[in-house]
Formats: structure tokens, sequence, C-alpha cells
């Protein structure tokens, strides 16, 4: 089971971005001596509290600081891009790293209606709707050259940078098995459509040049600490910011709190904990317990962690000791 980071470098309350940055190189860092296999990073456009809008930047600072650990994308937002751009920015990536740059595409925006207007291409019409067209296109770039094209992806034409497909619903799951890719599904923050995307996802997968049969990562929010009372007081830093970007109003990263009733409605705190359902929260045991639960049910080929903490050094411990859990399984 290889089991990776997906990170978002989270700016929390009273820090600065820089030091966001530099928190998430240090974990890359850290995580590839755990044994973690790929670190990807999210694009996200106009959040306060995220720090990784710049994906491809992110993804070059993170290689920088380690050196056989994968790192990617989790994903890069296609319709925001012109695919011959991503191809350009991957392979320049992929042409200094070599191959350990891998390249997540996902289809939602990633951002307000503000952010979408600012990048322009958003709301072209049809943007979303030509996103099969677009992931073609971009693997084309980045595939072998071919003879008399007009235009090529320099750098990027012969980097072949491994595409997945991300989802957190069954478009993703049907576009990856028609396409043969691999797959990663949202679980960490959009459940309900799990079970049924992989099982889509596997019954409907074509093979093809780059994979032979299905492939498909899962993702696990990880709040782990040396009790269950501090794993759970953890987790309420998430809560917070996910009820806040529900409410229109994120923000920086909020410290955690001892009671997440007394700060969050019960209605508001019912939706988070539901959107959060896919979570592995306590002490080591109990993390080990719900880490085999969730992997025994969906038997995912892979599991990406991430876990919104407040404290740098709380937060590199819980990565810690997950990767202490999942080496044993």
């Amino acid at each position: 089971m290889r089991y990776s980071v997906l990170d978002l470098a989270p700016v929390p309350e009273g820090q600065t971005t820089a030091t966001a940055l530099r928190n998430s190189a240090d974990l890359a860092a850290h995580a590839e001596s755990w044994g973690y296999h790929r670190y990807w990073l999210a694009e996200h456009h106009n959040m306060p509290g995220i720090a990784s809008a710049a994906t491809a930047v992110m993804i070059g600072h993170v290689a920088q600081a380690t050196s056989t650990m994968r790192i990617g994308a989790g994903g890069i937002m296609l319709p925001n891009h012109a695919p011959y751009m991503v191809a350009e920015a991957f392979g320049t990536l992929a042409e200094i790293h070599g191959n350990r740059i891998d390249l997540g595409l996902g289809r939602a925006p990633g951002t307000d209606m503000a952010a979408m207007r600012a990048m322009r291409r958003g709301l072209d019409a049809g943007a979303g709707d030509r996103f099969p067209e677009d992931v073609q296109e971009l693997i084309g770039y980045l595939g072998p050259r071919r003879e008399g094209a007009a235009l090529r992806a320099i750098p990027g034409e012969g980097t072949e940078v491994p595409v997945w497909i991300l989802g957190s619903s069954l478009y993703g799951a049907q576009l990856a098995a028609a396409l043969g890719l691999p797959y990663a599904f949202a679980s960490h923050f959009a459940p309900p459509a799990l079970e049924q995307a992989l099982e889509v996802y596997r019954r409907s997968f074509r093979p093809s040049a780059t994979l032979e049969h299905p492939h498909a990562m899962m993702a696990i929010n990880v709040f782990a600490a040396a009790t269950d009372a501090e794993g759970v007081r953890l987790r309420t830093t998430m809560q917070q910011a996910f009820a806040r970007l529900r409410m229109g109003t994120p923000g920086k990263l909020p410290a955690p709190v001892d009671d997440i009733a007394a700060v969050l409605q019960p209605q508001l705190l019912e939706g988070v904990n539901a959107a959060l359902e896919i979570s592995a929260t306590g002490s080591r045991d109990s993390v080990q317990a719900q880490l085999s639960q969730i992997i025994d049910r969906y038997q995912p080929d892979e599991v990406i962690l991430t876990g919104q903490i407040h404290d740098h050094a709380a937060r590199l411990r819980s990565f810690e000791i997950a990767a202490e859990i999942l080496r044993e399984m």
C-alpha cells in the first residue's frame, strides 16, 4: 500500500504566507524520510488560508527540497489553463527533476467567480465541457514527438509526465476509465459518491498504452496525536475552516478549539462532519483502527493523506504517526 501526502500549503492564523511555503517544503522533506510515495499540491485561488495557487511553482519548490519522492499536482484545474501552457510548465519540471513529476487534472475551477473572471479562461463558454478534449490535447503535448506537428511543447515533448484524473463525482471516474488513466477520488471532502465512483471506474476501465489495469487512489483526512482527545482537538481546525468556506467567508487556518460544538451551529457542524467523514482521528491505536476500516472497505490501490492542522509541529507528528501505521499495513 503506497501512501502519499496532499498539501494545500495552509496559512495558519497569526502566520505569513512565506512561513506556510517553508512549512510545506519542511513537511515534504520529512514525509520523504517517513516513506511517503507522492507529495501532491492542490490548486486553489483567492483563499487567504491556502498558499498553493501557483501550483507548478510550488511543485518545483517542494521537488528542490526532496530527492526521491514523486512530486505533483492534486491537481491542476484544467479549465483555468490552456493545455499547451500546462504541458510546458510540467515538461519543464520533468526536465529539471526527472521522472518524479505527477500531473493530476481536475475539472472544477477551484475558486470563486471573481478569480474565474481574473483568470478569464474559466469563463469561456463550455470550458468545463471541453475537459475531455483538453486532457487528451495535454497528453499529446507530453508524448513522443509527432512528425509534421506544427505545434510542439518544448519543454514537454517526450517527457510523458504521468497524468491522473481527479474527481469527486462519477464524471471523473467515467473519464479516467474511458481514457485508461489512473484515478484519484476527493473523498476527504466529498465522500457520498466514493463507493459508486470506484465501482464505475473499475468496471468501465479500458486498458491504455500507459496503464493496463485500473489504479485508484482515495484521499483520507488524518488527525493523529498522542491521545484521542488531542486528535479530536486538532481536527477542529479543519472543521472550522470547512464551515467558513461553506459560509462564503474563507480565511486563514483557524486555531483549534476545545469544544467545536460551542463554535459551530448544530446543523452546520453536522454538514461539515458528513463532508469530512473519510477521516482517521485520535491516538495511534484509534487512527490505525480507522485507517484499517476505511482501506478494508474501499480497497484502494493507494491512499493519499491530508490534514489541515494549525500547528506545524503537530502536523508533522500527525503525518509521522500515520506513516508508522501504514508501513505496517
